[in-house]
């Protein structure tokens, strides 16, 4: 039987002589390249890029962020000085009158038989003067300055040929700065020569 089955494997050409059959080649690929690169590979490398960018984006929102709280912090430490600042200015004008107080005390006595008063209004008018003046308080230089319409405020003028115009002749009360702002003028007399505007050195707030 085997050779029964040989025999009918066998293809009869047309002239009658056999013909090999030719064996089936349909099951080998005639692409000799080698496979592709796994699917696997590719996403594995995309999803590192994204991984830095998200990273670098990370990065530079906490870079952002601790900038905005560096400068909010320091915007509260400033407006804490501030607040600070007012408060011992609301304190230091009222403490100005004071000092006035004493001055007007000291030069309505100067006769010898109150020397010992004096010394005593002196020493506590310092002592006053101390304290504010360790917060930034600075009396206003008036007495023999020229006008300066920021800092003084003239309520008499001196017609004389004796000073330079504008030349400040009499305090009659000192100004005050706090930390380089006006806290009150120093009020004054100035002399102004014959013919020259009263505007240019009197200030009539």
């Amino acid at each position: 039987m085997a050779e029964a089955r040989r025999e009918e494997e066998k293809v009869v050409s047309i002239d009658g002589s056999p013909v090999e059959r030719e064996a089936d080649m349909s099951h080998v690929n005639d692409d000799p390249s080698p496979d592709p690169q796994p699917d696997g590979e590719t996403s594995l490398a995309s999803q590192i890029e994204r991984l830095k960018g998200e990273k670098e984006e990370l990065l530079q929102t906490m870079i952002r962020r601790q900038a905005d709280f560096e400068n909010y912090r320091k915007r509260i430490e400033r407006d804490r000085q501030e607040e600070g600042r007012r408060g011992v200015e609301r304190l230091i004008i009222d403490l100005i009158p004071v000092l006035d107080a004493f001055d007007r005390g000291l030069q309505a006595h100067d006769d010898p038989a109150y020397e010992e008063y004096r010394k005593g209004i002196t020493m506590i008018r310092k002592q006053l003067w101390d304290a504010i003046a360790k917060h930034g308080v600075q009396r206003i230089e008036a007495a023999g300055k020229i006008f300066d319409p920021r800092q003084h405020q003239a309520i008499e003028r001196l017609e004389t040929q004796d000073f330079p115009d504008g030349f400040i002749v009499t305090v009659f009360q000192d100004g005050y700065l706090f930390h380089g702002r006006v806290l009150r003028p120093a009020i004054v007399r100035v002399a102004v020569h014959s013919g020259a505007g009263e505007s240019s050195t009197t200030n009539e707030n």
